[in-house]
């Protein structure tokens, strides 16, 4: 009798805790690029959804593929239960990675193309906006952040996930779950 008098205490309980509410980074920074088939892509277009925005450059040869793996793991972790989450990867490198390069590479990652965009634009836009999530400059040097940035259904920057962290897909996806409650 006891022991269901404590494991009901304890049940109750647990019902009772809520999750830390998720930090708030401020609002994601608006756009109007461009996505691997050539049309425009506005930021508004990413209203309403939950989100998740890393920078790349298509000819890296260091941590690039291990984010790109990384964004398809989480483009298939989400698939079934979360298909409404999407997927932005901004390019660093927008004199090489044109629409078609960005396309190709996708395709290399198979890509769900309804929940997946690879971006490109003018160099200062793209600046602005590596600016705006305070994750890096895109400046020509190729330089960039290897960190993932979650942004909830208002637009708002909610938590950094840093890629090479052993535990960040599980934190990010725990995350993500909060949010879509």
């Amino acid at each position: 009798m006891m022991r269901r008098l404590l494991l009901a205490s304890v049940l109750l309980l647990a019902g009772c805790i809520q999750p830390k509410p998720l930090d708030d980074f401020g609002a994601a920074p608006p756009f109007q690029l461009t996505d691997q088939a050539g049309r425009p892509f506005d930021s508004r277009g990413l209203a309403g959804h939950i989100w998740v925005a890393d920078f790349i450059y298509t000819t890296c040869t260091g941590p690039c593929p291990m984010m790109s793996q990384q964004m398809h793991q989480l483009q298939q972790s989400t698939a079934q239960e979360m298909a409404d989450v999407k997927l932005v990867s901004f390019t660093v490198d927008p004199s090489h990675d044109t629409p078609p390069v960005l396309a190709e590479y996708a395709r290399h990652f198979a890509v769900d193309a309804a929940r997946w965009s690879f971006l490109t634009g003018a160099q200062p836009q793209l600046n602005q906006v590596g600016l705006g999530f305070k994750l890096n400059t895109v400046d020509g040097s190729l330089s960039h952040s290897t960190r993932f940035a979650l942004v909830d259904r208002r637009g708002h920057i909610r938590g950094y996930y840093m890629t090479s962290e052993d535990a960040f897909m599980p934190r990010l996806m725990h995350d993500i779950r909060q949010l879509e409650r």
